[in-house]
């Protein structure tokens, strides 16, 4: 008995697409909407595959982190300190699951960074002697909440007293 976990997106790779036909999976339900992603398992001669469709990158990454919440794995693992519970074995359900969100932008304003994420920023998660820069190491952080939380947004607010995101090296490269 063989058990796989195959990821991709639709029509971005031809290999990925022929699996797609092989096994029977349908994405046509996903085909052209935004940041969706179909879950399907698929048993084969014995062998069971567990199949992550996405629309687009976004819907597969999604698809991705909606097993890790089915698991157990709290979008606020880091930010939160919310340790996921340790298991032996893990068990996914036959039912498809398709999802894609109803509202195309998805996010967070960073108000008030002053106060709280520019000190703690700058002096314990990422130590610098530059006033005001939130730098890519707390953005990274910020960006995997956003992911596991299916944001696709941000909006720095970018105080007088905050650098602003695009002007500090790395947060660019970290988006």
């Amino acid at each position: 008995e063989h058990r796989s976990i195959i990821v991709g997106v639709i029509r971005r790779d031809r290999e990925f697409d022929e699996l797609l036909s092989r096994y029977d999976v349908n994405a046509s339900d996903i085909s052209g909407k935004w940041e969706a992603f179909k879950i399907q398992v698929v048993e084969n001669q014995g062998n069971r595959y567990l199949f992550v469709v996405g629309s687009d990158p976004r819907g597969a990454a999604y698809g991705l982190l909606e097993l890790s919440r089915r698991i157990g794995v709290s979008p606020w693992v880091w930010w939160a300190d919310v340790v996921p519970e340790k298991r032996e074995n893990v068990t996914i359900s036959e039912e498809q699951i398709i999802q894609f969100p109803s509202v195309q932008y998805r996010g967070i304003f960073l108000n008030d960074e002053d106060w709280a994420l520019v000190p703690w920023s700058t002096k314990t998660h990422e130590p610098t002697s530059t006033p005001g820069a939130i730098g890519p190491k707390t953005y990274a952080r910020i960006f995997e909440l956003l992911l596991r939380l299916r944001a696709n947004t941000i909006w720095p607010a970018m105080h007088e007293c905050t650098i602003p995101f695009y002007l500090v090296d790395g947060n660019k490269d970290a988006a």
